[in-house]
């Protein structure tokens, strides 16, 4: 038995200006930054929201991706294949995927497990309960 729920969503940006991409967003979204997380993520204020939103400095195209948090990354993931999702690689302490229709998504620890909106699954994927958001 494990739980997850969507995390927030991560905008991806092909830039040498982090800090200039993550002005913008938070400017177009109206969430204030919450500064640096390492080199490649600036944190914007969604929690409002009960959301994680975060601009990230990457090497690929720009796009937006998704996160999914679990208190169980494996038994998230096997969830997600059973789904048809698929593996496309583990970095550090998450796993990307790529759901069917070819959006590639993470699938990351879950930072604050006991808030809101999770689904609990059993071991064949089927959920158990809901606690709303």
């Amino acid at each position: 038995m494990h739980k997850s729920r969507l995390a927030g969503f991560i905008i991806d940006c092909r830039t040498d200006d982090l800090d200039g991409a993550a002005r913008f967003w938070s400017a177009a979204l109206g969430m204030r930054s919450r500064g640096n997380d390492g080199e490649a993520y600036v944190r914007l204020d969604a929690s409002a929201r009960d959301l994680s939103v975060e601009v990230q400095s990457v090497k690929h195209g720009s796009r937006v991706h998704l996160d999914i948090e679990t208190d169980d990354i494996e038994a998230e993931v096997r969830r997600l294949e059973r789904l048809g999702a698929k593996r496309v690689t583990q970095s550090s302490t998450w796993w990307v995927l790529e759901a069917p229709t070819g959006q590639r998504f993470c699938v990351v620890k879950a930072a604050h497990p006991d808030a809101p909106g999770f689904t609990t699954w059993n071991d064949e994927g089927t959920p158990l309960s809901s606690r709303p958001a």
